[in-house]
């Protein structure tokens, strides 16, 4: 009798197991993906806050802030986003589901983030000017994917 409830919870679990699994790793990849925004919006306000004399520029710290920028938008993308993770299906996320009928052009978007996050880089310890305009090709990457894949904030 005992091998019977044996076997019979080792079998639920191996069904369930792979379910409890996968939803871990939904929420990973979301967390992972919030996080790498998260990620982003901060070394962009040390780079913008510079750019805007709200901050003092420091050379050494913009610098840092694009290595980061170049560092996140290095990140391959596919385990980010799985289907699913969109503003209609989920609470707390503003992902258009567009996203995944599109996703060759959403991550050419991604590319191009990419690039301008280089761009930046390469700027970057050439003064509070310098900055200002490799920034607005990042804020311009940026506006272009959130322009077509991201809901407005409510």
């Amino acid at each position: 009798m005992l091998k019977a409830k044996t076997v019979t919870v080792a079998a639920a679990l191996a069904l369930v197991a792979p379910a409890a699994m996968a939803q871990d790793d939904f929420a990973a990849q979301l967390q992972a993906r919030k996080g790498q925004f998260r990620i982003m919006a901060l070394n962009l306000g040390v780079l913008g806050g510079m750019a805007q004399g709200k901050i003092d520029y420091d050379a050494e710290r913009a610098q840092t802030a694009a290595d980061n920028l170049v560092a996140v938008t290095s990140i391959e993308q596919s385990l980010h986003w799985p289907e699913g993770s969109d503003s209609f299906s989920i609470d707390g996320t503003r992902a258009k589901p567009a996203i995944w009928d599109n996703m060759d052009d959403f991550q050419s978007k991604w590319e191009d983030v990419h690039a301008a996050a280089m761009e930046m880089q390469a700027a970057a310890s050439d003064g509070r000017e310098a900055v200002g305009a490799a920034l607005q090709n990042v804020g311009g990457a940026c506006k272009a994917c959130h322009d077509e894949y991201r809901e407005p904030e409510s």
